[in-house]
């Protein structure tokens, strides 16, 4: 992955940060305002001062603000894309970073008042900040880069996680959604390519944030490396600046490994070769087509 960028390398160039007001989010926004960009910081209203905090102690505050958003909310997240664009008139780069872990145990039953089995809000609340708040995104990125200026980037990175590969050890709604997210880079590509975007996804396995304050000190005593905030904002960033598109950069530690070439590479050992080579002809076909033909609405 690329190095560094130089300060001031992104001199002019603007950038969206979902989640912005702590953690990884936080982390990306530094280093991209430390490489000249300015950053547009999206976040819920109840972390206003946190993310006025992260503004003045970027180093130039000047060139970011903080916007408050609920990337749930389409007509919030619309009017934040809108104003972006009528202030700045460009947007170079959109990191989509906001997420969420339910509180609870989403198989584990729970009644309510009248010994009636409650529905798993907690894996509704999850599932829609970390999958639909990343497609609202994710549809807002590509719309507005469509129109980004020539020397535009027109780069877009989602935050998965390796519980978007793997199992998430028990954490159910997360793990669904962050597949999720991972199934938003494989599917995003062929529109965002029409219009040379690229969408491309970074998936860390355990970081120091909140989201993980409850195992922290038990992990680091089993001795298991930890990524930090700012070793993912750096490959962020890195995946920004990445020419190529479609790429999940899987972060464990000082490890990153590049995830959907390698699958795809292995596609013949994982399902035998005939399966695979169907699903190459299969594929084929719909390129050919134009991609899958959608159907019209159910007359019932």
């Amino acid at each position: 992955m690329p190095t560094t960028p130089p300060p001031n390398s992104l001199s002019s160039k603007v950038a969206l940060v979902t989640g912005g007001s702590h953690g990884i989010g936080a982390a990306t926004a530094t280093r991209l305002n430390a490489a000249g960009a300015i950053v547009i910081i999206v976040d819920l209203e109840a972390t206003a001062h946190s993310a006025h905090e992260l503004i003045t102690s970027l180093p130039c505050p000047r060139r970011a603000c903080f916007v408050a958003a609920d990337i749930t909310n389409w007509a919030e997240l619309r009017s934040v894309f809108e104003s972006i664009q009528q202030r700045y008139q460009r947007l170079d780069f959109v990191v989509a970073n906001a997420g969420t872990m339910e509180h609870e145990p989403i198989l584990q039953d729970s009644y309510d008042a009248d010994g009636n089995l409650e529905a798993p809000r907690e894996a509704y609340r999850t599932i829609d900040v970390n999958l639909k708040g990343s497609l609202n995104t994710l549809k807002l990125a590509i719309h507005h880069l469509k129109s980004a200026p020539p020397d535009s980037p027109r780069s877009i990175v989602l935050v998965a996680s390796t519980a978007g590969y793997f199992d998430g050890a028990g954490t159910l709604a997360y793990t669904a959604s962050k597949h999720g997210v991972v199934g938003l880079l494989r599917a995003s590509q062929t529109e965002a390519q029409k219009h040379g975007i690229r969408v491309n996804a970074v998936a860390p396995i355990f970081i120091t944030t909140h989201l993980t304050s409850g195992i922290s000190d038990a992990w680091l005593r089993a001795g298991l490396e930890v990524n930090t905030p700012e070793a993912v904002a750096e490959a962020i960033e890195a995946a920004l600046l990445s020419t190529e598109s479609g790429h999940g950069f899987l972060i464990s530690g000082k490890y990153i490994r590049e995830m959907e070439g390698t699958r795809m590479g292995l596609l013949s050992s994982w399902v035998g070769h005939d399966v695979a080579e169907h699903m190459g002809k299969a594929g084929e076909f719909f390129n050919n087509l134009g991609g899958y033909i959608l159907p019209g609405p159910r007359n019932n």
